[in-house]
């Protein structure tokens, strides 16, 4: 695995640090009802994917399909969202990732920002169920001195992903400078050692939460499936990164997915569950607040927002 998760490692730091507004000034929040269940999406911010970390870039191809979906090709690329959720049963509070915090510049890491504005606080956060381990996920389980932001909270992860990013022998393997990605993750749940769900398989780690195996993006990269009064919500993480491209276009794929063709299958896997079951999807690359269907094509796939729900 280390030979395939090296060219994502490597590209990352293109977009580690964006320059813009400061995406802290303008907390964004959606909410959602799922059966008895509350979703809020939470806006992180965004960054631009630089033309290099596409797999195809055919310029006037990619803006008319940005145009269509009235995008803009920006300065430094395709400018992608980055989503986490709160979910909400009962009174349990529970994220679906926790955002970059002050990791990735100044166009992210307002999550925390976003918490706030809905009144939840960190302490209110009953458990994390992470989809891997890249630092705009998962660099929000930390405060700036390195202690625990959720320190309440459990926190669900694959094992293999976790396995991954622990593997000595793996970063090892790596260029030196992407052995800090492996560090940012390993910090990122260090303070939260006794706390840890795994998950090795299709299973129910948190109450009406089945974690779904999505490999491809990286080892362990996991989707969660909320089920709650006969209604159903697919987180599916960095199945897609680019709303308006990868529907219509499922192989093209981005420096930081770890293995490429793998990523490609789950996509594809992923997008005929959608369609064969229904179901209500969501994402943390997707256009924000990131809730729609998948539809089949006359030329493969397209997606559909879903409409706004009054008095949520």
């Amino acid at each position: 695995m280390s030979s395939l998760a090296a060219p994502a490692l490597i590209s990352l730091p293109k977009v580690l640090h964006a320059k813009g507004p400061a995406a802290k000034a303008l907390p964004a929040t959606v909410r959602f009802t799922v059966g008895e269940a509350t979703v809020t999406a939470l806006l992180d911010g965004y960054l631009d994917a630089a033309p290099g970390l596409l797999s195809d870039f055919d310029e006037p191809a990619i803006s008319s399909a940005l145009a269509k979906a009235q995008q803009t090709l920006q300065p430094g690329g395709v400018r992608i969202p980055v989503n986490a959720f709160l979910m909400e049963q009962g009174a349990r509070k529970t994220l679906i990732d926790a955002g970059s915090a002050n990791l990735m510049g100044d166009t992210l890491g307002a999550m925390g920002a976003a918490l706030e504005a809905i009144g939840v606080s960190a302490m209110d956060i009953d458990a994390v169920a992470l989809t891997h381990m890249h630092p705009d996920h998962a660099g929000g389980l930390l405060n700036t001195d390195g202690s625990a932001a959720f320190p309440n909270a459990q926190i669900s992860v694959s094992e293999t992903e976790f396995n991954f990013w622990h593997d000595d022998a793996i970063m090892a393997g790596v260029p030196q400078g992407s052995r800090g990605f492996f560090q940012l993750a390993r910090n990122s749940v260090a303070p939260y050692k006794d706390q840890l769900l795994f998950h090795t398989k299709e299973q129910e780690p948190l109450t009406g939460l089945v974690a779904l195996p999505m490999p491809g993006h990286t080892p362990g990269h996991t989707g969660y499936l909320l089920q709650s009064g006969g209604e159903q919500l697919l987180f599916w993480g960095d199945i897609v990164h680019m709303t308006a491209l990868q529907f219509a276009n499922p192989g093209l794929t981005l420096a930081f997915d770890g293995d490429p063709k793998q990523t490609v299958d789950t996509r594809l896997q992923m997008f005929d569950r959608a369609v064969a079951d229904n179901l209500l999807v969501t994402g943390a690359h997707l256009n924000f607040p990131g809730f729609g269907k998948v539809q089949k094509s006359a030329n493969g796939f397209s997606y559909q927002a879903a409409p706004w729900q009054y008095g949520a």
